[in-house]
């Protein structure tokens, strides 16, 4: 591993120029390195709405797993079952609900479908049945009676 002065050097050495890519390595990527750009997410749902009768083509369809699968992975689950099934309940919300995307109210497709995304993991995570607690596992605070 070497450190920045040392590369820099060798590339003088070699009669090279020296790029600094430390902005990429802490996340921040080039605008061609995006995984859906809003411009494209945009022009496919609006070409979906007039050509296809609101029906959702293939790409439009790689796009919503593309922001789905991105966003679980700031999730945690212990399970990794759990994760596919509720990255195709926000799939599935995505398809059902891009026909009610408005371009005369805002031009930003990506955080409409991201919303809907969100919202679609809650949703398939109280499918699961995990918000449900056990009777024996609630508090009666009322009565000062607690059971655990």
């Amino acid at each position: 591993m070497s450190t920045k002065l040392q590369e820099k050097l060798r590339c003088q050495k070699r009669g090279e120029e020296f790029v600094d890519e430390t902005l990429s390595s802490i996340g921040r990527t080039p605008e061609s390195q995006h995984y859906v750009k809003n411009s494209v997410l945009l022009a496919e749902i609006l070409k979906c709405k007039r050509e296809n009768n609101g029906q959702a083509s293939d790409e439009l369809a790689k796009m919503f797993i593309q922001i789905a699968t991105k966003l679980s992975n700031k999730l945690k689950y212990t399970n990794e079952e759990d994760r596919i099934d509720c990255i195709y309940t926000a799939v599935g919300d995505c398809i059902r609900y891009f026909n009610d995307f408005d371009e005369n109210v805002t031009q930003n497709a990506f955080a409409y479908i991201t919303s809907i995304c969100r919202n679609g993991f809650a949703k398939g995570w109280r499918n699961l049945g995990y918000m449900k607690l056990p009777q024996s596992m609630q508090v009666s605070l009322s009565d000062n009676v607690y059971s655990i």
